[in-house]
């Protein structure tokens, strides 16, 4: 085996891996068996100005007295740092290139479990190393090969010349696609790094003009809701009430909360805390999971995190990010949609800040790569649909969603299409990028033909015949015709149309859900023709989806025996409250992205006008009661950060509808020609995809 890894001073040295072992990301654990001494976890170092010098903060997983496991920082300070030779030479890097260069660890100066380790790590050439613990910028082949064994041998790795190019390269990108006249010849790297930003701040700024009272408002409550870890932003409170004596879960971080926060950010022209944010949280990836002895699969993100205080002796501290995974949640939910979200939001950081080099990173490339096995895992369905469980999304409570809902398969979609885009392909990830390009071609089928409901569907519907066994079946999923709700055939407009809420066997959840429909059109899931006809309904149906406050959550509301049967008589979930039938504020941001995509921003327009009027008198709630969204939720919390941070994602994107296009898919019509199935080589009947194709091409 030639590629191997080496650990010196303290640790012992790894097992040799052969090249399927160190590309089956699966079967592999993250890095704490790559760095392990004295029961602790060590993670990479980020490297941070200080008034001695260069402080390298290194992630040390710690168990408190009750065996939980928290992720922690500690700090020690570096004045230079160095590789040693064979020939007890020094090979010294600039501090601003060792974020991307090699990886360095050493003992804290604190009482830490940690204390005295020393020891540097090194990618070998043609083998990508999976580790959290472990990163690069530069292209594996023009590594040399370094191999560490009874003493330290080190040969210089050519970081300089790779990130000189790769910044001028950037810069001249950036310039182009902002209209400024690219001069060529010779560019100096300092010069190519401060253009490069130069254009970004004028973004930025062209954003920041124009900022109405309510605008400055929320800026200023967005900032007081950032949280910080070991001094630098991390991400934001869910809700930060200063009334508020029982926050309960409410002050932690949660994934899919941040996302409008770190849109807001980023279309600001602040990029770093949602750097810091990814970052974070795929270290908290790795952490070691359990409910009642059982531990889920590996590639799991938290749903959550808080960042505590811990004492450590009389007279020192420690902060520590406490993960949530589901274990401390109300009913245990499993937090499906936030590895995906944190796929869709690194994306998008990667699209508005230009810095790719972050999706590039083994250890982001490994924890991508840890979220999509772990959603293509075979098992026994046999749909291309993602299977959870009720309360696996933004719906975390009850409410009859599990199988099959639109929320998590339209995320899942988004977040398939952003791995294809940034996954690196190498002989380790072809057959993971084959997997993907398959389940895009399935998924996007199978949901534009069996979820779409409008006038002419529902006919057809009504005309289905039941208890079909045959290859040629209409009704594939036996679905009764006496499961259509009488309010649906009055409801739906002649013109629009809309994916319904889940599919399963003889099960169709024709509620509306408004996250799924909007999310669908924002990916390309559904046609151009069915992306349009959603915001046809939605502009027919104002008053039901929009009414005194954006956006209904689901239309409509369980009531009575079925509010009973389904929630479970949920307290919280009542008839047209909170998830059953509540208006919801956040979703503005997604509602203003799918318009300006679908060339109709005066829709986005008007709604965001209608939140206008109401939010900042309101202390920015969380969600609104009653039918038509009259009235303030009945146990909606207040200052509610992601409310904030829609609405000002909203406007800054109806003020700027060019920054739309970093966040959007347009259709991709080579998926439309893929189909894996094997229905054509049998001979025993044909693919249904070729029969649908002038419909979805439409």
């Amino acid at each position: 085996m030639r590629d191997r890894i080496g650990i010196q001073r303290g640790l012992s040295l790894i097992a040799c891996y052969d090249m399927n072992t160190l590309l089956g990301v699966v079967a592999m654990k993250p890095s704490c068996r790559i760095l392990l001494s004295n029961r602790c976890y060590a993670a990479a170092p980020r490297f941070v100005p200080s008034k001695s010098g260069w402080a390298a903060r290194s992630l040390i997983g710690r168990f408190d007295g009750r065996g939980r496991q928290f992720h922690t920082c500690s700090s020690g300070i570096m004045r230079h740092h160095r590789a040693i030779g064979n020939t007890g030479g020094n090979i010294r890097l600039p501090p601003s290139r060792l974020d991307f260069g090699l990886l360095r660890l050493y003992g804290s100066s604190g009482d830490s479990d940690c204390r005295g380790i020393r020891s540097t790590v090194f990618a070998s050439s043609a083998v990508r190393v999976y580790s959290t613990a472990v990163e690069t910028r530069v292209n594996d082949k023009n590594f040399e090969r370094i191999y560490v064994q009874g003493g330290v041998n080190v040969s210089a790795l050519p970081v300089e010349r790779f990130e000189k190019d790769e910044c001028l390269i950037a810069a001249r990108e950036t310039e182009r696609d902002s209209g400024v006249e690219v001069k060529e010849g010779n560019l100096d790297l300092t010069e190519a790094e401060d253009r490069r930003g130069s254009l970004r701040e004028v973004k930025a700024v062209k954003i920041k003009e124009g900022d109405s009272a309510i605008e400055k408002e929320s800026w200023k409550l967005l900032e007081k809701a950032v949280v910080t870890y070991c001094g630098s932003p991390v991400g934001t409170m869910a809700a930060n009430d200063p009334a508020d004596k029982q926050p309960l879960n409410y002050d932690q971080v949660f994934i899919r909360d941040f996302v409008p926060s770190a849109l807001a950010f980023l279309l600001k022209g602040k990029s770093e805390i949602v750097k810091n944010f990814l970052l974070h949280t795929l270290q908290l990836q790795s952490w070691e999971k359990t409910v009642d002895c059982y531990s889920p699969g590996q590639g799991l993100m938290p749903a959550s995190f808080k960042v505590r205080t811990v004492l450590l002796d009389e007279n020192k501290t420690e902060e520590v990010l406490d993960p949530d995974f589901g274990e401390s949640a109300i009913g245990r939910v499993a937090p499906v949609d936030s590895g995906l979200w944190w796929i869709i939001l690194l994306r998008a950081y990667g699209k508005i800040t230009g810095d790719c080099a972050l999706q590039e990173r083994v250890d982001v490339q490994t924890g991508i790569k840890l979220i999509l096995n772990l959603c293509l895992t075979d098992g026994f369905d046999m749909f291309p649909s993602l299977l959870v469980t009720d309360g696996s999304c933004m719906i975390d409570r009850r409410m009859g969603i599990h199988g099959h809902p639109l929320e998590i398969q339209a995320l899942f979609y988004s977040a398939l299409r952003c791995a294809r885009e940034m996954i690196s392909v190498d002989d380790g990830s072809k057959n993971l990028v084959r997997a993907i390009g398959n389940r895009l071609s399935a998924l996007s089928f199978h949901i534009r033909e069996y979820y779409w409901v409008d006038m002419k569907k529902i006919n057809e519907i009504y005309r289905y015949k039941t208890e079909e066994y045959s290859l040629d079946a209409t009704n594939k999923f036996n679905i009764y015709p006496e499961q259509i709700p009488p309010w649906l055939m009055e409801w739906m407009p002649e013109n629009g149309g809309y994916l319904i809420g889940n599919l399963q066997p003889a099960h169709m959840d024709f509620r509306f859900f408004m996250l799924g429909n909007l999310w669908s059109v924002v990916s390309s899931l559904g046609t151009p023709k069915q992306n349009e006809s959603i915001l046809n309904l939605i502009e027919a149906k104002w008053d039901d989806l929009i009414g005194h406050m954006p956006l209904k959550i689901c239309y409509p509301a369980l009531e009575f025996e079925e509010w009973r049967i389904i929630t479970g008589s949920d307290p919280k979930n009542t008839p047209w409250s909170y998830h059953n039938g509540g208006s919801w504020p956040t979703l503005l941001w997604q509602f203003t992205l799918a318009c300006i995509k679908m060339g109709r921003p005066d829709l986005a327009q008007k709604a965001v006008a209608v939140a206008e009027k109401r939010l900042s008198t309101d202390r920015w709630p969380e969600y609104y009661d009653t039918r038509n969204g009259k009235f303030i939720g009945k146990q909606s919390r207040l200052f509610q950060t992601w409310t904030i941070a829609g609405f000002l994602t909203s406007k800054m994107l109806v003020e700027n509808p060019e920054m739309a296009s970093f966040l959007f898919w347009e259709e991709d019509y080579q998926l439309l020609e893929t189909c894996v199935c094997a229905l054509n080589k049998t001979g025993r009947k044909k693919c249904s995809r070729s029969m649908a194709k002038s419909q979805i091409l439409v």
